[in-house]
């Protein structure tokens, strides 16, 4: 078997393989990554006015987003683990969507990028705020996770389309 040269996750033999970044040049490297969490009405009203009760959704689903980011390497088998510059993360109630959009941005100088570590502070932080407000309303929705930048590295930099 002929593994596929652009998948650089597989050896020759198809096989799952961590990429040898010990060559490449050290860079900046930025990713931007965003996502939501869309629920009742009312599920946002109590998040918006504190009346959750198991604390505030958007600062622990924010903690929790940076812990992900930084823990990258333990969730996704063949992430390399990266020092991380900055993490930020965005959570905006979009009363008209009824939903917490989630945007997060991680930097670091390194090697390789930080594309996952985006990807990855905004799937837990919207888990997070699903499991925060899940005994008033089970309906959310978790989705539109997706990178929206990166920048640095030898590929070159990404912008997503709108």
């Amino acid at each position: 078997m002929t593994a596929n040269k652009q998948l650089t996750h597989l050896d020759e033999h198809g096989r799952a393989d961590m990429v040898d970044v010990g060559g490449k040049p050290v860079s900046e490297r930025v990713a931007r990554a965003s996502g939501m969490v869309t629920m009742k009405p009312a599920t946002l009203r109590l998040i918006r006015d504190g009346n959750i009760k198991k604390g505030d959704v958007l600062n622990t689903a924010r903690i929790a987003g940076i812990m992900a980011a930084k823990r990258t390497a333990d969730l996704i088998p063949l992430c390399h683990p990266l020092p991380i510059d900055k993490i930020g993360l965005d959570l905006s109630m979009n009363e008209s969507d009824s939903a917490i959009e989630i945007t997060a941005s991680v930097k670091t100088s390194g090697v390789t990028g930080v594309e996952m570590e985006a990807l990855s502070a905004v799937a837990v932080a919207a888990l997070t705020i699903y499991d925060m407000a899940k005994a008033v309303d089970r309906d959310m929705r978790i989705g539109d996770i997706r990178l929206l930048e990166k920048r640095g590295g030898t590929r070159g930099d990404y912008l997503a389309e709108a």
